[in-house]
């Protein structure tokens, strides 16, 4: 028998810095109805544009600490010497309410979500080249030449880490690669469990007829 109410699906994307994974997360937020950004705790600064509250909670290190030892976060990492964390109620609040909650967080996140949520479903973005990724990099104008250095290093670490992922995105083409994302997002809410629960009634009635 199918489930009278809805239950959200998690979705994790992950990828190295410059991928131009908030770019595509945020697009596929504007064009989901039903799916919802999970906001991040983190203690780095805000960047320009950057909105507390909408890019991402900004708080201080004594307060994620606090937060941390009194186990708010479902998960949590350290990436370029500051911390990130997920709050377990907000992001459970929006499942059980039947959105689909998307995750913007580094390898280590999502290793440590897929091991809570087995019904995660894991994507990882991947730069069309090496030279792709530095250049959008060096294009931001956000960091110095040793802080870029630094980050070609990391991503290039964390790129050995794809293969631990659900579904695979290259990031080439901008519009593709969100293509491909809202069909990951999509055809999951088309297996019959979710479609029993979404056109319940059609179904019923389409079998019950005389």
């Amino acid at each position: 028998m199918p489930k009278n109410n809805l239950t959200g699906t998690l979705f994790i994307v992950s990828a190295p810095s410059g991928t131009g994974k908030t770019s595509l997360v945020n697009a596929l937020v504007r064009d989901t109805n039903h799916l919802k950004l999970s906001i991040s705790h983190t203690t780095r600064q805000p960047r320009p544009k950057e909105i507390d509250g909408y890019n991402y909670h900004f708080i201080t290190t004594s307060k994620f600490e606090q937060m941390e030892a009194a186990g708010v976060f479902m998960e949590s990492a350290q990436v370029f010497g500051n911390n990130y964390g997920t709050s377990q109620d907000s992001v459970q609040k929006m499942l059980d309410e039947g959105h689909d909650v998307v995750l913007e967080i580094d390898w280590q996140g999502a290793e440590q979500i897929k091991s809570r949520f087995n019904d995660a479903i894991s994507i990882f973005i991947l730069p069309p080249s090496i030279k792709a990724l530095q250049e959008r990099l060096e294009n931001r104008g956000q960091d110095s030449s040793d802080v870029i250095k630094t980050r070609m290093e990391k991503a290039i670490a964390e790129l050995k880490h794809y293969h631990k992922a659900d579904f695979l995105v290259v990031n080439d083409d901008f519009e593709e690669a969100l293509k491909s994302l809202k069909a990951i997002v999509k055809s999951n809410r088309m297996t019959t469990a979710k479609q029993e629960i979404i056109n319940g009634r059609l179904v019923k009635n389409l079998i019950n007829t005389q």
